[in-house]
């Protein structure tokens, strides 16, 4: 086995990992500095990882260090819809993973803003 080989073993295992291929949504967590403690942010994208494993969701998530609000936070943003909620604990990350995630209906009255990805629909 060439290093090459070894590159291609290791890329499809992360993207098996990742779950590139059977994702429908994909989560993005703000970690702050500005718009939230970044040390609360963590305990909340631990809780993020933990509730979408438990719930089977077949979403993405991925931690970013500043959405550039700089306030309100921490924020999620939802894709393909591109719902943006602030103010995100684990309670209304709860709210947000049954009814938008799972559920395909948005949480309107938390949903800050609102960009799909171009093609979709806006929710």
């Amino acid at each position: 086995m060439g290093i090459r080989d070894g590159i291609m073993d290791a890329l499809t295992a992360g993207l098996k990992k990742a779950a590139i291929a059977s994702a429908q949504r994909h989560l993005f967590l703000c970690m702050g500095p500005d718009c939230c403690v970044p040390a609360d942010a963590e305990i909340l994208w631990e809780y993020v990882k933990q509730r979408v494993r438990e719930s089977g969701a077949q979403a993405m998530r991925t931690k970013a260090q500043c959405f550039r609000i700089c306030t309100g936070g921490p924020w999620v943003v939802v894709y393909p819809e591109g719902v943006w909620y602030g103010e995100m604990t684990k309670a209304r990350f709860d709210r947000v993973l049954a009814e938008h995630v799972l559920g395909g209906v948005p949480v309107a009255e938390w949903a800050v803003a609102t960009n799909a990805l171009c093609g979709q629909k806006q929710a």
